[in-house]
């Protein structure tokens, strides 16, 4: 029995739907993880005493530049400690571009130090668990793109 196009159009329609669904529903999440990763960094910077410049400190634009090329590489190995010795990123993320500025703005400050020190108290690495973002049920392993 041959189906009508009607039901041929619905029914691609239904799938189109279940797509854009999932599809809208895996944006919200990153927006959430990435939401949940910036007021991990920001309650840190506040604990450090930069309540008034946390948001600038973490504000991040296309003409954004590192402070000192010299502290390009030691950024760059603070970064990575911060990703493998805490947990502040979740474990699926991939470093972004902008969390290497933010920390080449710590080290101009002379701050990076003392803010690894409190990330890795608020945010211990539990080994062979992977980190969670505050309120995520699961683990979703797809990437994340620089913001």
């Amino acid at each position: 029995m041959s189906r009508s196009w009607v039901e041929v159009v619905s029914e691609g329609g239904f799938y189109l739907l279940q797509e854009w669904q999932r599809l809208n529903y895996d944006i919200y999440t990153l927006r959430q993880i990435r939401r949940e990763v910036r007021n991990r960094w920001r309650r840190i910077l506040e604990d450090l005493g930069f309540q008034r410049e946390a948001d600038s400190l973490l504000s991040v634009t296309k003409l954004s530049t590192m402070s000192d090329s010299k502290n390009t590489r030691k950024a760059r190995e603070m970064l990575l400690k911060l990703a493998e010795e805490t947990s502040i990123f979740p474990a699926s993320w991939e470093l972004s571009e902008r969390y290497l500025l933010v920390v080449d703005r710590l080290i101009a400050l002379d701050a990076a130090e003392e803010f690894f020190k409190i990330a890795s108290r608020t945010y211990p690495k539990k080994p062979g668990i992977p980190c969670l973002a505050d309120g995520q049920k699961k683990l979703h392993y797809l990437p994340f793109p620089s913001p």
